[in-house]
């Protein structure tokens, strides 16, 4: 059902005129205290909203400052290495762990393959001036590959105890499972997927920044 529609019809004779005259004068004045009530707030706050506008600008420059400098820092590392999903999809093991290793020198790690037979749940060390030592635990899958809560076991057992690291990292080409990412989460192993590692090798966001690491020693670090 339509409802009505209201319509304002123009005042008639001179009593109406003169009620709207009274009505419009009256906003009018209520309009205007208005204005110079809040004129009168903020010229008697004017330190705070000044304050607050400095605070707001300096906030917004620091910022822009910041994500200028991650550009610009991303575009150096570029310059070194820029690795594509595709060529790591198209390489094997050995060549996955190579340029994880790769990519930890770019991002001013210095870092070793130790992957093999008996390397303990670690095909990558890195040694960083200020983070410490990690552990990069490398899966290398065929597209669309998942990586189980298992490998998240293993790493969490032997990133301490045996390497001394203070950051685990479980990188692969493929996927985890929720299980792995969750419990992964939970104890303080890293994982970087397919979306975080296009992120790292070909955007050139560095590891560290991407996983968030802290110089903060963990229960992993025993000797850094």
């Amino acid at each position: 059902m339509r409802r009505p529609r209201v319509r304002l019809r123009r005042p008639r004779g001179t009593a109406e005129v003169a009620w709207a005259c009274v009505v419009g004068v009256a906003v009018l004045v209520l309009a205007a205290r208005v204005v110079v009530h809040a004129a009168a707030v903020l010229l008697d706050a004017w330190p705070v909203v000044l304050a607050l506008a400095v605070l707001a600008g300096a906030a917004t420059a620091r910022h822009i400052t910041r994500s200028i400098a991650a550009e610009r820092a991303a575009a150096q590392r570029l310059a070194v290495l820029r690795v594509t999903l595709a060529e790591l999809d198209a390489g094997d093991d050995r060549t996955f762990e190579e340029t994880l290793r790769g990519l930890l020198i770019r991002d001013g790690w210095r870092a070793r393959r130790v992957g093999g037979r008996g390397d303990q749940a670690a095909d990558v060390i890195g040694e960083h001036a200020h983070l410490g030592r990690l552990v990069v635990q490398a899966k290398h899958t065929a597209v669309g590959g998942k990586v189980g809560v298992r490998v998240m076991y293993e790493v969490n057992g032997t990133a301490g105890p045996v390497h001394q690291a203070r950051h685990a990292v479980v990188v692969t080409n493929g996927t985890f499972t929720r299980d792995a990412m969750d419990w992964g989460e939970r104890h303080g192993v890293h994982w970087v997927d397919r979306e975080r590692l296009r992120r790292w090798a070909e955007d050139g966001a560095a590891l560290h920044e991407l996983l968030r690491l802290t110089a903060r020693p963990t229960r992993f670090s025993r000797a850094a």
